[in-house]
C-alpha cells in the first residue's frame, strides 16, 4: 500500500502542460502525477480550466485517484483571502482532510531587465508567488496542524545566484524562503515539516523563456554537470513525495537544490 493512501494534496500550478515532444511539461503537473502513484486525493488549482480538467481527467484514469480542480488567480486587487479560503473549503468539503500543501504557482516577466521592470511586472511575480504562499499558508495551516502535514514550496536559483532579468522573480522566490523558514520556526512544535525547493527542471515555460529572450536564458539557464534538466516527475515530483514522509520531518526548514541527476543537496 502506498502511504500517501487516503491523504490529501493540494498543489497550486498543477495543470496540465506538454513540451513540444509531448512529454510532461509542468512542475506542477510532475508532482501531481508523482504523488498520484502514491495513492493520493488531489486538489489542483491553476488559471487555466482547460489545464486543470485535462490533468483531472488523465490522472484519474490512470491511477484511480481523485481530482478537484479549482480556479483560483491570486493577483494584485483580487480578494485573494477569499479565493484561497474557497480553494481550502473545497478540499474539506471534498476529502475532509488536508495533509500536504505545495506552493508551486508562480507568474513572472523574466528576461526583462530591472530598469525596465513595471510595477504591474513586480506585482505580478509577487502576488501568483510570495502572496499566494502566504495566503495558502495561513489557510491550511489549523488543517495541517490536525494532519501532522507538511508544507512545500518553490524557490529558485534565480534569487540565490541573483539571475539577470529576473528581479521580480529573483524577489519573489527570496521572500518565499524567509517565509518558510520563519513558518518552519513556529510551527515545528505543531508537527507541520516546511520546506523549500530550488528546482531546475525542463519546462514547458522554459522552453517559451528560450525563445522569447535567448540572451536572457543563455545568461541563466546552465546545464547541470550530470548533462540533464530534472525530470518534472521522476526527480521533482519524487523529492516532493520524500519531503511528505515522516522520514524527512527533521529536516524542516531546510532550502533543497535540485538539479539534474544531483539529488538532494541542503
Amino acid at each position: 500500500m502506498s502511504f500517501l493512501n487516503g491523504k490529501t494534496a493540494i498543489i497550486t500550478g498543477g495543470g496540465r502542460a506538454v513540451l513540444e515532444n509531448g512529454a510532461c511539461g509542468s512542475i506542477g503537473y510532475g508532482i501531481a502525477t508523482a504523488y498520484a502513484k502514491e495513492g493520493a486525493n488531489l486538489v489542483l488549482t491553476g488559471r487555466n480550466v482547460q489545464k486543470l480538467t485535462d490533468a483531472k481527467e488523465e490522472l484519474e484514469r490512470l491511477y484511480g485517484v481523485k481530482v478537484l480542480p479549482v480556479q483560483a488567480d491570486v493577483s494584485a486587487g483580487a480578494d485573494n483571502e477569499a479565493v484561497v479560503g474557497n480553494v481550502v473549503k473545497q478540499a474539506m468539503d471534498a476529502f475532509g482532510r488536508i495533509d500536504v500543501l505545495i506552493n508551486n504557482a508562480q507568474a513572472s516577466a523574466s528576461g526583462v531587465p530591472l530598469a525596465q521592470h513595471t510595477t504591474e511586472q513586480f506585482d505580478l511575480a509577487l502576488y501568483s508567488g510570495l502572496y499566494a504562499a502566504f495566503y495558502y499558508m495561513k489557510a491550511c495551516y489549523p488543517h495541517l496542524v490536525e494532519t501532522k502535514g507538511t508544507v512545500i514550496n518553490f524557490a529558485s536559483g534565480a534569487g540565490l545566484f541573483g539571475n539577470y532579468g529576473q528581479c521580480s522573480y529573483a524577489a519573489a522566490k527570496e521572500g518565499i524562503r524567509g517565509l518558510s523558514r520563519v513558518a518552519a520556526t513556529e510551527w515545528g512544535k505543531d508537527g507541520v515539516n516546511v520546506n523549500v525547493i530550488c528546482p531546475l527542471a525542463w519546462t514547458a515555460q522554459l522552453e517559451k523563456f528560450e525563445k522569447a529572450y535567448p540572451d536572457a536564458f543563455k545568461a541563466n539557464v546552465k546545464m547541470p554537470p550530470m548533462g540533464h534538466f530534472g525530470d518534472v516527475e521522476k526527480e521533482i515530483g519524487r523529492v516532493c513525495v520524500q519531503l511528505a514522509s515522516p522520514d524527512f520531518k527533521y529536516m524542516s526548514g531546510e532550502t533543497i537544490t535540485l538539479e539534474g541527476g544531483m539529488g538532494l543537496r541542503p
